[in-house]
């Protein structure tokens, strides 16, 4: 499997991307060539790619258990994400409350507080030391006024995975719209949104090996909501726009690529991510494994390491060839520490010293090896030149 990724490079980093399966990029590259033509056009040209489309928007469902109609195609994650929040906002303008979490992804938690800025009321629930929500605190979080929740199925950083299920039903109840961000869940555990109260999830091609631009809102039949964009009768007037079809290929492609390859990412992708954890945990001293380790995708773990920069143990095992994370790609400019971390509580002397390894099922046992072989000895090094370390030593 790991013959795909090349040999001379470690990609542990999957939660920030995915290399796209060879069988997507086969899959697209007669929609670059040879079938071009717009499906909105009345000739066959266009016919032909109209039905491709089709195809594709079916797979999709298949993936989440909806119907193909409830599937809006976009550009990715955070297009969905802005297109669930204000579609819904626009749509209840007399409701002015939004209720999230301080850990959400960027696309979400920013566009939250540019909302509070304009006139709107958040509150952002805690999670606890594991990172999990406190559901009767989501409960309480709740109002007459409340326009809709929009809460992460898993965490990027972490990968824990919070209450969905329970927390849609409770919103449910309330006459609530839920919103779920589940760019990180979707291909990696089983979801059938048939049995359960969500009424919109955003998704993101790019991080389950399709290609970059393509992304998916999912609306349930019935849900209330403005489009983001005014425009042309693409997408059933929700997503105007000329459709990406063959980003539209390459995500159907990888939705059933997906389903093909789910138990692989629950047992062997997950085994090799508990190897390279307790591996580190085992063999260097003053860690933490932040997040739940019961709850969370199977492929993500974050560790930290006290006394050292995280962004000075991504360089030293860059020079290694392996790549990782400290956190979120989009934040990762940035010299703050973690906002996940902050909101768990990590203390500090660890918050800086984190990294994220995201696997994939293109990573294999060789590769595991190797970076449980020379990691230790880049946290060995970095510590033998940190002053902290040093007086932490006595």
């Amino acid at each position: 499997m790991g013959s795909f990724i090349n040999p001379c490079f470690i990609y542990l980093d999957n939660n920030a991307t995915t290399q796209v399966a060879p069988e997507v990029f086969e899959a697209m590259r007669p929609f670059f060539l040879n079938q071009f033509g717009n499906p909105s056009s009345m000739h066959t040209c266009g016919g032909v790619v109209a039905k491709v489309v089709d195809v594709a928007r079916e797979s999709l469902a298949r993936l989440l258990g909806c119907d193909e109609t409830e599937i809006v195609f976009t550009s990715g994650g955070t297009e969905s994400d802005n297109f669930a929040i204000r579609g819904i906002l626009e749509a209840n303008p007399d409701k002015r409350h939004i209720v999230t979490t301080r850990v959400e992804h960027p696309g979400v938690l920013n566009l939250a507080r540019w909302l509070k800025r304009k006139g709107y009321e958040v509150t952002e629930l805690d999670v606890d030391g594991d990172g999990i929500l406190d559901l009767a605190a989501y409960r309480d979080a709740l109002r007459e006024d409340t326009a809709i929740v929009s809460a992460m199925w898993a965490n990027n950083e972490t990968g824990v995975i919070f209450p969905v299920e329970e927390m849609a039903a409770i919103a449910k109840a309330r006459g609530i719209t839920f919103h779920t961000d589940a760019v990180q869940a979707v291909g990696k555990i089983p979801m059938d949104l048939s049995k359960l109260q969500v009424d919109l999830l955003s998704l993101s091609g790019h991080k389950l090996h399709g290609p970059k631009g393509i992304g998916a809102l999912y609306v349930r039949r019935g849900t209330r909501i403005r489009p983001l964009m005014h425009g042309g009768h693409q997408e059933r007037g929700r997503r105007p726009g000329t459709e990406n079809v063959p980003g539209i290929v390459g995500l159907g492609k990888a939705a059933d690529l997906a389903i093909e390859h789910m138990d692989d990412e629950n047992t062997r992708v997950k085994a090799l991510r508990d190897r390279l954890e307790a591996s580190l945990v085992g063999s260097i001293a003053r860690t933490r494994v932040n997040g739940s380790t019961s709850n969370r995708l199977p492929n993500t773990t974050n560790v930290s390491f006290e006394f050292i920069e995280g962004e000075a143990i991504l360089l030293r095992l860059n020079e290694l060839k392996i790549a990782a994370s400290s956190g979120s790609a989009c934040t990762s400019g940035s010299l703050e520490p973690s906002h996940v971390l902050r909101a768990m509580g990590v203390p500090f002397t660890m918050v800086h010293g984190s990294v994220r390894f995201s696997f994939s099922r293109y990573n294999d046992a060789d590769q595991v090896e190797y970076v449980s072989r020379e990691f230790p000895k880049v946290v060995a090094d970095l510590r033998g030149i940190s002053p902290y370390w040093s007086d932490s030593m006595g």
